[in-house]
């Protein structure tokens, strides 16, 4: 039988998984490479897994400016922002048209964050990022969002 979980640490859970959905989201949508993708309106479709519920793909729209794919490893990779936990120095990854990177912060939250893009022919991507966040030793999160994204037009 599984370990019951409380209603508090269900709904932290949510949250969390939430929130770095929306993260992860404005990850996906961002633009660079050395050989770059284009600057543009790009459709982005996301899912995410969350301790075993895997919600319905989801689809939104990016316009890409040429200032934002001039830095691939800034605009793909997490911006920290947490309260009562330290996240150290982002360890990042860029080899021809893929990028990985991994982010982990420990206090009274912890939690690991990887990315891995593979960018191609300079309209599309595919990314997968890794959320596993627990507090006191208890797993509050396990999640994964997979992205793919094509260049749909020139920005409006």
């Amino acid at each position: 039988m599984a370990p019951r979980r409380n209603h508090c640490s269900v709904r932290l859970s949510w949250i969390l998984s939430s929130l770095w959905g929306v993260a992860i989201f404005a990850l996906g949508t961002s633009y660079a490479c050395a050989d770059g993708i284009q600057p543009g309106l790009w459709k982005i479709i996301s899912r995410v897994e969350a301790n075993g519920a895997v919600s319905p793909s989801q689809q939104s729209s990016k316009c890409f400016t040429a200032e934002q794919a001039r830095d691939l490893v800034t605009t793909f990779s997490p911006a920290p922002m947490t309260i009562n936990s330290e996240c150290g120095k982002l360890e990042s990854s860029l080899d021809g048209n893929r990028l990985k990177w991994r982010l982990v912060c420990t206090g009274q939250l912890n939690m690991e964050i990887t990315g891995d893009y593979t960018f191609r022919d300079g309209t599309q991507y595919a990314g997968i990022v890794r959320n596993t966040a627990s507090m006191g030793g208890a797993p509050m999160s396990d999640s994964v969002t997979t992205l793919y994204a094509e260049r749909v037009s020139d920005c409006p």
